[in-house]
């Protein structure tokens, strides 16, 4: 069945850089969109970037925007987060979801039907 393994948290300092991965499984990653996501203490969960199932289409929220790249190795089955200029606020679990095959590219947690575990990152000096 579909799988999604979340990667690559940790605490890193204010102004520095983390690269998350998703790693997929249990389907054809090329047939899917992928979203990321995070949920600080007390906030609902938002929606940071998405990629569509080729790679060629990306949106991110304003709050990232510039500083975060999502890309996606299909043969690797893996989409990546990497984080630049992180501040105090990115500090949250970051989670990797997926719709149903065939859906576009969107940040709303609604339009997602798989999650993984999440992964938590801290930004903090």
């Amino acid at each position: 069945h579909l799988q999604l393994v979340e990667s690559g948290g940790d605490l890193v300092q204010p102004g520095g850089s983390l690269r998350l991965s998703c790693a997929t499984s249990g389907f054809t990653s090329d047939a899917y969109a992928i979203g990321w996501f995070r949920q600080a203490p007390g906030k609902e969960r938002e929606g940071v970037a998405c990629i569509s199932s080729s790679g060629s289409v990306s949106n991110y929220a304003a709050s990232v925007k510039g500083r975060f790249t999502i890309s996606r190795d299909n043969a690797l089955n893996t989409v990546y987060l990497q984080m630049n200029t992180l501040k105090s606020e990115d500090t949250a679990v970051y989670y990797c979801a997926a719709p149903r095959a065939f859906q576009p590219c969107g940040r709303l947690e609604w339009e997602y039907d798989y999650w993984g575990q999440g992964t938590q990152v801290t930004v903090s000096s």
